[in-house]
């Protein structure tokens, strides 16, 4: 399934920035859905807004919620590390947001309903920031986008049909990777790794 980006023309990184704090700003006042019940802030993104690579999580977790920004607990420091290794810059090269933008009670999946809520504020995002590849970073975010019934494991590491000028590709949430610690070939670490070298690849094409 094709998405069409919203037409928002921010050409410098100042641009970027403003209309993504305002964006931010609304966002934050948000109460449409029951997550802003419980929710300690939202989490609305962190990173470079001129990134080449914009990478689209889940949702955010305890650790999230408590910090206001994406990816800075245990998962987020394996996926650290990943990123380094593939040379990757996570502070230049990487902006990161998640599909919803509050902490879901005991980490459950988000709902449909909770998906649709965000949905303005993602795309959004992806129409300011105009990455030239997205990363779709576990079945929740790869489920935002096309056929609900696929999975990680189904097509992880393939660049996807999404976008006409976006390359996008999904893999593995890194907190699904806390879990499977052995970097044999074939496992999923090993997978991680191999995807993130493709990535970098074609990074280094597109630039």
């Amino acid at each position: 399934m094709k998405h069409l980006l919203v037409n928002v023309v921010c050409k410098s990184n100042d641009e970027k920035e403003k209309a993504l704090l305002e964006l931010q700003n609304v966002c934050s006042q948000c109460r449409a859905c029951d997550l802003c019940k419980t929710r300690s802030c939202t989490v609305f993104s962190d990173g470079n807004a001129s990134a080449p690579i914009m990478l689209i999580g889940e949702a955010p977790g305890p650790d999230e919620d408590a910090a206001g920004k994406p990816f800075v607990g245990r998962a987020g420091q394996l996926l650290n590390t990943f990123l380094a290794e593939a040379g990757i810059d996570r502070k230049n090269d990487v902006y990161i947001c998640n599909t919803v933008k509050c902490h879901t009670p005991q980490n459950r999946i988000p709902t449909n309903e909770e998906k649709r809520a965000c949905q303005a504020y993602l795309y959004g995002q992806i129409s300011i920031i105009r990455p030239k590849i997205i990363l779709l970073c576990g079945t929740t975010a790869l489920q935002s986008f096309i056929d609900q019934d696929l999975k990680i494991t189904d097509i992880r590491g393939k660049w996807l049909n999404i976008y006409d000028d976006i390359e996008v590709m999904a893999i593995s949430h890194p907190s699904y990777l806390l879990r499977q610690h052995s970097t044999e070939p074939n496992t999923p670490r090993w997978f991680m790794k191999k995807d993130l070298e493709k990535v970098k690849a074609k990074l280094d094409e597109l630039m």
